[in-house]
């Protein structure tokens, strides 16, 4: 399912949301800029869980080769598509998201959506040398906090049904709900342990970044999420 549009606007422009937009993308056009260093440059940046293992034991001298690449792999991607669907998804559900949190705490549970993802994926595959890339944990934190804010805001939908494609209005919490549970169950199928990221897709860390959002929403701004139907008001 892809998501075209909702229907809940902001009382301001969000600023940061586009900002981060733009920063995946130039991440993404300096990788390209690396040609024929691209796989040196993502074994650098990206997040590499057995390399993360492998230097606990060289504390504290290793710390700014463990962490760094926990934040800059969240602005790096596998290609087009992968930016593509990433920045789409933020296009759509972030700029809410910022206009109840502000600028700053949006920031706060981007990245840490983000790292914390990265982290709940080492859990699953903590010895794997495959680097992981990819805005889409700090994305599905963002997504998390939408589900929670607005569950009845009403997204349009692209549904593939078969060999047919139709459009839909879906409520947020639908929609979302059923994004979650692919996730979980992808990630369930998929195993734990090197074989948790087959296929390129690192399911867990989605579901992380997901459930941290919500958490972070809490932690964020307890008083004002309260009412998630504070602003339904505008659907």
């Amino acid at each position: 399912m892809i998501p075209l549009r909702d229907n809940i606007p902001s009382s301001r422009t969000p600023y940061l949301n586009y900002s981060l937009i733009a920063i995946n993308a130039l991440a993404f056009f300096l990788e390209l800029s690396t040609g024929p260093h691209l796989q040196q440059f993502i074994q650098a940046f990206g997040f590499v869980p057995g390399r993360f293992v492998g230097l606990l034991g060289h504390l504290p001298q290793a710390l700014p080769v463990m962490f760094i690449p926990l934040v800059t792999s969240i602005f790096l991607h596998g290609g087009w598509l992968h930016l593509i669907g990433n920045m789409w998804f933020l296009y759509i559900f972030g700029d809410n998201v910022e206009d109840i949190l502000g600028h700053g705490r949006y920031l706060l549970l981007y990245l840490v959506s983000g790292v914390g993802a990265n982290l709940i994926y080492l859990i699953f595959s903590p010895f794997s040398l495959m680097p992981l890339v990819g805005a889409s944990g700090a994305v599905a934190g963002v997504m998390g906090a939408y589900f929670f804010l607005f569950p009845g805001a009403r997204v349009l939908t692209l549904v593939p049904i078969f060999l047919f494609i139709t459009v839909l209005e879906l409520p947020a919490y639908i929609f979302l709900g059923f994004w979650f549970l692919l996730q979980f169950l992808f990630g369930a199928f998929s195993g734990v342990g090197p074989q948790a990221g087959t296929g390129g897709v690192a399911w867990w860390a989605h579901v992380g970044g997901f459930l941290l959002g919500i958490l972070l929403l809490y932690l964020l701004s307890p008083v004002r999420v309260m009412n998630p139907f504070r602003r339904q008001e505008r659907i």
